[in-house]
């Protein structure tokens, strides 16, 4: 079935003579990585191509790769792939309707099978891992170079937190091992991904200091308007400290609320129980550990909180 729908994904590429690849807003290392992977890619291997990469910028994660800035009537004609996005809320720039084509590329559980060609698949740890195997296993078709493997292997340790989460496996760690075969530095790319600023150290010590715990064992930590304001932190940078939490002895559930202009995006993790269901109740979704909702108000947050009371129970 992979070998399959990995041809019919080349077949596509083959096809068209412009290509533009989205991923989901706020974007993390994955989405940067498997999108930015695939545009370097595809303009090693198919240099009279036009490769686009579009979406919002985010402060921080720029070393990783840059957006293109392009306008509507480059989408005529044009095959645009989504990465590492579970539903069509979250893609970046709506424009991705605009194409002739539209394929789907991520390792969500596909509650919203979206797009012409589809290939998801949760055994995968990343969609960087998803677009590494379609690069290494397809290598008569792709020529890698140092910038796609680079990114692939930021988006795969950003998503299996440098290989210390339950979704790295053995194929995991064997394509990574290839992919740094490519010299690039691992060591440049840790730095850039983990280092903090004061004002984050400060904010992190916060965290520690003042988050919330129920008598279930689920913690959590409110980032207001107010605390960004007092640390001199974006949304971005504090969502980043969901796993400040996560070490503590007796938490069972962790979670991030940051609050937006029009909403409060959350983020949930768990070592053990399987937490997604909740979030699909709350406007989100995700992988059974690590996943994503969005309430309105702090009483729907602390709906939320109730709701993984419950369980616990």
């Amino acid at each position: 079935m992979t070998q399959t729908i990995q041809k019919q994904i080349i077949n596509e590429i083959q096809n068209f003579d412009t290509i533009i690849i989205h991923r989901h807003a706020n974007p993390d290392p994955d989405a940067l990585g498997s999108q930015g992977g695939l545009q370097h890619l595809l303009k090693t291997s198919f240099p009279e191509k036009k490769i686009y990469v579009v979406g919002e910028e985010v402060e921080g994660l720029t070393f990783l790769n840059r957006m293109d800035k392009i306008s509507e009537e480059m989408y005529h004609d044009a095959l645009v792939i989504v990465c590492d996005t579970a539903n069509t809320k979250r893609i970046s720039d709506s424009r991705y309707q605009k194409g002739k084509k539209l394929i789907k590329i991520d390792h969500h559980p596909n509650r919203e099978p979206y797009g012409d060609l589809i290939w998801v698949d949760t055994e995968f740890s990343s969609a960087s891992e998803m677009i590494a195997e379609l690069a290494l296993h397809n290598q008569d078709v792709f020529n890698i170079s140092k910038d796609a493997a680079r990114l692939l292997f930021a988006g795969i340790i950003g998503d299996t937190g440098r290989f210390l989460y339950n979704n790295t496996t053995q194929q995991t760690m064997k394509y990574t091992g290839e992919l740094l075969a490519y010299e690039f530095s691992p060591q440049d790319i840790y730095n850039e991904l983990y280092k903090a600023s004061r004002q984050v150290a400060r904010l992190q010590g916060s965290v520690l200091l003042n988050h919330e715990v129920t008598n279930q064992g689920v913690a959590y930590f409110k980032v207001t308007d107010e605390v960004m304001k007092e640390f001199d932190v974006n949304q971005v940078e504090a969502a980043n400290l969901v796993s400040t939490l996560s070490n503590i002895e007796g938490n069972k559930v962790w979670v991030f609320f940051i609050q937006y202009s029009e909403e409060i995006r959350v983020r949930i993790r768990s070592k053990q129980i399987v937490i997604n269901e909740v979030a699909y109740q709350f406007n989100g979704g995700g992988h059974p550990l690590a996943s994503g909702a969005t309430v309105q108000n702090w009483e729907e947050a602390l709906k939320l909180i109730e709701a993984l009371n419950k369980l616990i129970e």
